[in-house]
């Protein structure tokens, strides 16, 4: 029989575990050690290493080797033209909305690379059992988008496994400190990885049918991780360097990964002891050798660890939550070993946090306990997870309307009912949104289609479009004509080519910008109503009926007519609200006429028992 088993498919490290007496476990490599490096290299005659091999290459053959490619996921050429500048590896000059890195002669997506890392796992896993292994549960940072979800289960698909879930990895190394602690009430989990930050709130109920892990709310960064700090380390040793004159030291290729191995090294040790050395072999014989200090340390990497608290302090008020009432705070990320991190958890919550299991095999020790709960049907434990972002569609001038708002639980749906603005619309457009921003253009555009309708007078349309969010995250969309029964469909595609950082400051954008975008929808909104009275007065004006007004009456919505045309040309809504108004008003007769003539109609020639 074929085993199922959960899996961390990390930035710097992947892992991969199982459960076996109801406890997760991870399973060790060939080298003896659970963690597989995440790195891939390639060589000459095209074969493919994983893994360790693959790490002991970025020294000698660091064109054909990759690492962080979790950092590529999902994302197009345009977001990592300032990381590219880091890595040692080239971007394909074909590359155009999807991220083709070269290797040697070999030219491969961020999935690819991503599924020979998984393959490797599959591989230990299948030796450990000395059986197939076929299907998997695979993390994902909290924050990632849907194109990065959508990356994420390509891969597994290319590594041959069958993707069950994909799990938040806060939410996973919740699971696995549920199962170890038995901890109940509330639980901040701070997931400070090699690539990626996320922080999640949870509350952790027992109830007499079992364990539910809810997720209240969770935010986070993309672009914020361990090789952050390597790459503030790195720039000021190099600065160093430059300042002595390392003869022959060109800080590029293999001089440049020598110098991030060393201060990765460094900053390992420094979690440790009070101070070490950067050192590596200097290219005209002998050491190259620096004394650095924790303190030292700490001070370049303080700012970054303050980017941190940003992504916490919004999580928690999206639960309407203080630092204070945490019951619970939970490490997660090897980046969590530093002495400053937990100094400013502590700090920040007033309590401090666990880091009883090892921070790098949390999350794939959930990622187990959530693979063995879909395996074998155990009933004594639900997960309930989140969207991060709120999700709609572009209406009329160019509003979002929000369907399934952010931190809503899922799977989710949600639908709503839609019109058209326009006589004689032969199709209405779905343009799919994502974001917490006021305005279309301001959130990030996920996918647009289109609904053939028959032509009608405006609002005549009744168009339901529904969203689904499956257990993974990832979103279909449905819009049906419910007078025609047409209807169209989409699975959100991954959209390689968008920037993830607008993406990643949708949040702080809505916080920053909230009372400028809210006016801005007043004003739309405002614009878009009287825009719609108006051409409705015209076409009711042009009616026979409007013959039986009064003249004093047609002077007074003549009037109205020319104040309201007046207020939409400027930007004060309250007084397009007020001409609207007035116009309402001044045409209230001639409604009164239209409607009495309608049921005239209606029920004209008929008796008394059929109306």
């Amino acid at each position: 029989m074929a085993r199922t088993v959960g899996i961390d498919l990390g930035t710097t490290y992947s892992l991969v575990a199982y459960v076996a007496d109801g406890l997760p476990r991870v399973i060790p490599g060939p080298y003896g050690s659970p963690l597989c490096p995440s790195v891939v290299s390639v060589d000459a005659d095209g074969s493919v290493v994983v893994g360790e091999p693959a790490r002991r290459r970025l020294l000698t053959q660091s064109d054909r080797t990759i690492y962080s490619a979790k950092r590529l996921m999902g994302r197009g050429v345009a977001d990592v033209q300032d990381e590219l500048k880091l890595f040692p590896f080239r971007i394909d000059p074909d590359s155009q909305h999807v991220i083709r890195v070269r290797l040697g002669d070999r030219v491969f997506t961020a999935p690819e690379i991503s599924a020979f890392i998984l393959r490797e796992l599959k591989s230990w896993a299948e030796d450990f059992f000395k059986e197939p292994v076929e299907r998997a549960v695979i993390t994902v940072p909290a924050y990632f988008n849907d194109a990065q979800r959508q990356a994420t289960k390509d891969a597994g698909r290319l590594a041959g496994l069958e993707v069950l879930r994909l799990v938040n990895e806060p939410t996973a190394a919740a699971l696995a400190y549920g199962l170890h602690e038995k901890q109940r009430g509330l639980v901040a989990v701070y997931d400070f990885g090699g690539g990626t930050f996320d922080i999640s709130v949870l509350k952790l109920v027992s109830t007499g049918e079992g364990d539910i892990y809810q997720v209240l709310s969770t935010n986070g960064d993309t672009h914020l991780g361990g090789d952050d700090i390597d790459n503030v380390l790195r720039a000021a040793e190099w600065e160093e360097i430059q300042k002595i004159g390392l003869n022959g030291f060109s800080g590029l290729g293999e001089h440049a990964q020598m110098l991030r191995e060393a201060v990765i090294a460094a900053k390992h040790e420094l979690s440790l002891v009070d101070k070490t050395f950067v050192k590596f072999p200097a290219p005209d014989g002998g050491w190259y050798k620096r004394e650095i200090t924790r303190e030292e340390f700490e001070r370049a990497i303080a700012p970054i660890i303050e980017r941190t608290i940003g992504p916490v302090k919004l999580a928690l008020a999206d639960a309407h939550l203080k630092p204070a009432q945490m019951d619970e705070v939970v490490l997660v990320g090897g980046s969590t070993r530093i002495p400053l991190v937990r100094r400013r958890v502590e700090e920040f919550f007033t309590r401090k946090p666990h880091f009883e299991l090892n921070p790098d095999e949390v999350v794939a020790l959930g990622a187990a306990v959530q693979a063995d709960i879909l395996e074998s049907g155990v009933k004594n434990m639900l997960l309930l997870d989140v969207t991060p972002l709120s999700l709609g569609i572009e209406t009329m001038g160019g509003v979002i309307a929000k369907i399934i708002p952010r931190n809503s639980t899922i799977p989710a749906s949600a639908q709503e009912l839609y019109t058209t603005g326009v006589d004689n619309q032969t199709g209405i457009d779905i343009h799919v949104l994502q974001g917490e921003r006021e305005l279309a253009k301001d959130c990030r555009s996920l996918a647009r289609f289109q609904l053939k309708i028959p032509p009608a007078p405006a609002g005549h349309a009744r168009v339901e479009v529904k969203f689904l969010i499956d257990a993974n995250g990832i979103l279909q969309v449905h819009a049906r004509d419910l007078h025609t029964a047409e209807a169209r469909s989409v699975e959100v595609q991954p959209s390689y080519g968008l920037n993830d950082a607008e993406v990643e400051k949708m949040l702080e954008d809505s916080i920053e910008f909230a009372e400028q975008d809210f006016s801005e929808r007043q004003l739309i909104e405002a614009r878009t109503e009287a825009e719609s009275i108006l051409l409705a007065t015209s076409k009711a004006l042009a009616d026979d009926m409007a013959a039986e007004l009064a003249a004093d009456e047609r002077r007074n919505i003549d009037a109205a007519i020319s104040l309201l045309r007046a207020a939409v040309l400027g930007s004060d809504y309250k007084l397009i609200r007020a001409r609207v108004d007035a116009l309402n008003q001044a045409t209230m007769h001639l409604a009164e006429l239209m409607m009495n003539r309608v049921l005239h109609v209606a029920v004209e020639g008929k008796r008394l028992e059929e109306v």
